[in-house]
């Protein structure tokens, strides 16, 4: 048999020897360990025989109970606490203030001399007028002084009529539309931390601010006991929303992927183990980290809140920790 050594042939034997030498070379040396084992182990597929068995992984997770409760949405505001109504006192003379007869927190009755003012002048003398309060209540200001010259125009004392309290809120336009009389309101103050009063929505502007494009909202306030003053600064979260028997979730167990929005929950009925269950849902209302489920879970399901991310349907996991389930109230 004739061997036909022509350049093309030449080089293709070259070649081939060359891709031996190299993979023998490799084999042979002893950092190359890695190696060996990798082809040991591919070399029995690539061959049509059976491949090595993977062990199925588990994942750790953590869980807890999807629950049936109510769930509220909210805008939190904060402002100052007033006086329902407040009234000054004026004099109906200007002259000079020559006696206070009341002070700050003092309750007067309507007609109770409030101050006296000498409208005398060198050379004229005229008759003490005395300003009397146009309303009965609490003196909750007194700007006038023994010695002042005063006109008309200005205020001798600040009254506030009743014991009724509101706050003045202001509210951004793009919650203008969510705000509507006798809307349920949740007062706290930092005078009073881990209390909660009760307040409603009592009155609207009819115009919104141009300038800070905010339109103000009047709350009354509930102040049973006394507990709040005039002058006081208070934290309010006005309710927009409130859902009765809403089964709802921590928000961080809802994982959005693929424009699907959906949680896993664990199946327990499998012999080998938990295993995790995809669960496409239509979520609510978010609020504080509760979120709505408005479809697509029933209470008391497990719900996968931690560990969640690497999961596929039908994928083991092991439960390291079962969290308490959020407040159903």
């Amino acid at each position: 048999m004739k061997t036909e050594f022509s350049p093309h042939n030449i080089k293709r034997r070259l070649a081939a020897g060359a891709a031996v030498f190299a993979v023998f070379s490799l084999l042979a040396f002893p950092g190359c360990e890695r190696i060996k084992e990798t082809y040991n182990r591919i070399r029995p597929a690539a061959q049509g025989g059976p491949s090595a068995p993977q062990e199925a992984l588990v994942f750790a997770v953590n869980t807890t109970a999807a629950v049936q409760g109510q769930i509220q949405d909210y805008i939190a505001l904060s402002g100052d606490i007033v006086a329902g109504s407040t009234v000054d006192t004026y004099s109906e003379a200007a002259g000079k203030i020559t006696r206070v007869y009341v002070s700050v927190g003092q309750w007067v009755n309507r007609g109770a001399a409030v101050a006296a003012v000498d409208p005398s002048r060198p050379g004229m003398t005229y008759r003490v007028s005395v300003a009397t309060a146009p309303i009965s209540g609490t003196v909750v200001a007194l700007p006038a002084q023994v010695g002042m010259t005063i006109s008309q125009s200005v205020p001798l004392a600040r009254i506030s009529g009743g014991g009724a309290l509101e706050i003045r809120l202001y509210v951004a336009e793009r919650f203008i539309s969510k705000m509507a009389m006798n809307l349920p309101c949740e007062i706290s103050l930092d005078a009073w931390p881990g209390e909660v009063f009760q307040g409603s929505v009592s009155e609207l502007a009819p115009t919104v601010d141009p300038a800070s494009r905010t339109m103000e909202v009047r709350i009354n306030v509930n102040n049973a006991g006394s507990k709040l003053k005039a002058g006081m600064f208070a934290k309010v979260r006005i309710i927009t929303e409130r859902k009765e028997n809403i089964v709802k979730i921590p928000s961080s167990a809802l994982i959005n992927r693929f424009g699907e929005q959906y949680v896993f929950i664990v199946d327990r009925s499998n012999p080998a183990g938990p295993v995790a269950r995809k669960k496409v849902i239509v979520p609510g209302i978010l609020i504080d980290g509760a979120l709505e489920v408005q479809q697509g879970l029933s209470p008391n399901d497990e719900v996968i809140i931690r560990g969640q991310t690497l999961l596929e349907d039908g994928a083991r996991v092991n439960i390291i920790d079962q969290v308490n389930p959020l407040n159903a109230e």
